[in-house]
């Protein structure tokens, strides 16, 4: 594979896909990157992990999913099917989910591999991992991972990444950004437009750094309903804090939802919530501002770019209390005008991400890098971030 080649053939491997019971907003973007690249003629293997009962492999959308191993063993299951597979691909995007799987040690040196990074996890592997499991895990995500990519490049989905990155990993390559998109809501103004009994919607995986337990304050002190819909392995424990607090009449545990009643939710909400300690961007932010519907957040990585404080949502900043923020938020929103103007300022603002401009971004960079035989020194023209 020499300079002048044609992105013809390329893998996306990623912890999880779509269907896997945990999959949350960064199946979506391997998946959107896969399917429309796909559509386009390349030859796309999505290689990931496999969750019970979940075929070996499958074909859908025209991409060929090949799943491998669970939770761990899919690293090192992934790496050998690589191996085995060096010389199929062009070009191969290495999506990190703390760790990246560490391609470029299975690939011949003229593969180029762009490493999708999502956000830094850092301080999260405490939150999962005992005190020495996380250790490894930092040192793999920042040392190990700069050495193993220093040929090669990587792809933030936010502003916050790219500056993480930079500050808290060292990393020094180049970064390019290719932001999540949006699939735009084509829909009548959500019933949060209306006058009414106002209702609160969280749209979120059931883990720990996501803090969903924190809305269970804003539900009691402002007794207004909030409907929570997302699954994980907190959800058991989630709902028995909501039953002893009393609280099943005002905090709705929904699970897993079809895409059309998660919209219906959402798009009736006089508000969205995130209560997370950070995120790449918030892929849930930016549907939800799609249906009109702003966001209360904190002020944390990834976040503050997917709010556009006092436009599109309100940012809690540190030392302030969610429900505090939210009551306010509440209060300019019982104003109709006021209401009107924030969400066509939402609308507006989740307008400028489409997921077909990032996966023309994406495969604009992939051809560079196979045409070069490397992704250094691709002309950046950066996704521009709508401010």
């Amino acid at each position: 594979m020499s300079a002048g080649r044609e992105l013809r053939a390329l893998a996306i491997v990623n912890w999880r896909d779509p269907w896997h019971p945990e999959a949350g907003g960064a199946e979506r973007y391997a998946w959107e990157m896969a399917r429309w690249l796909a559509a386009r003629g390349t030859r796309v293997r999505f290689v990931t992990g496999r969750a019970p009962g979940q075929a070996r492999r499958e074909r859908i959308e025209d991409v060929e999913v090949v799943r491998l191993g669970g939770r761990f063993t899919v690293y090192p299951l992934v790496l050998a099917w690589m191996l085995l597979h060096r010389r199929a691909f062009d070009a191969v995007l290495d999506c990190q989910n703390g760790i990246p799987f560490f391609t470029p040690l299975a690939l011949p040196r003229r593969v180029p591999v762009l490493c999708v990074v999502h956000h830094v996890h850092a301080d999260q592997f405490h939150l999962y991992f005992p005190a020495w499991l996380a250790r490894i895990g930092r040192f793999l995500e920042g040392p190990v991972a700069r050495r193993a990519y220093r040929r090669h490049a990587c792809v933030a989905v936010s502003p916050s990444t790219v500056t993480a990155m930079r500050e808290r990993l060292s990393w020094t390559g180049p970064v390019y950004l290719v932001p999540n998109g949006v699939t735009l809501a084509d829909a009548a103004p959500g019933l949060g437009e209306t006058d009414g009994e106002p209702e609160l919607a969280c749209v979120s995986r059931l883990v720990p750094h996501k803090r969903v337990g924190r809305l269970l304050d804003v539900a009691e002190r402002l007794r207004v309903r909030v409907h929570v819909i997302g699954r994980g392995p907190q959800e058991a424990a989630l709902r028995a804090r909501v039953a002893a607090r009393g609280l099943e009449d005002l905090v709705v545990l929904h699970g897993y939802l079809p895409e059309e009643e998660k919209d219906t939710l959402v798009a009736r909400a006089r508000l969205h919530l995130s209560a997370s300690q950070g995120e790449g961007w918030g892929l849930s932010v930016a549907e939800a501002a799609a249906f009109g519907v702003p966001t209360v957040a904190y002020d944390v990585d990834g976040l503050r770019d997917a709010v556009v404080d006092g436009v599109t949502g309100w940012l809690v900043p540190e030392g302030e209390e969610l429900a505090d923020v939210v009551e306010r938020a509440l209060k300019e929103l019982s104003v109709p005008e006021r209401r009107r103007e924030t969400a066509a300022a939402c609308r507006s603002w989740a307008a400028e991400f489409a997921w077909a401009r990032s996966a023309e971004r994406m495969a604009a960079l992939l051809d560079a890098a196979v045409r070069r035989g490397t992704a250094h020194g691709l002309q950046d023209r950066s996704f521009p971030w709508p401010r």
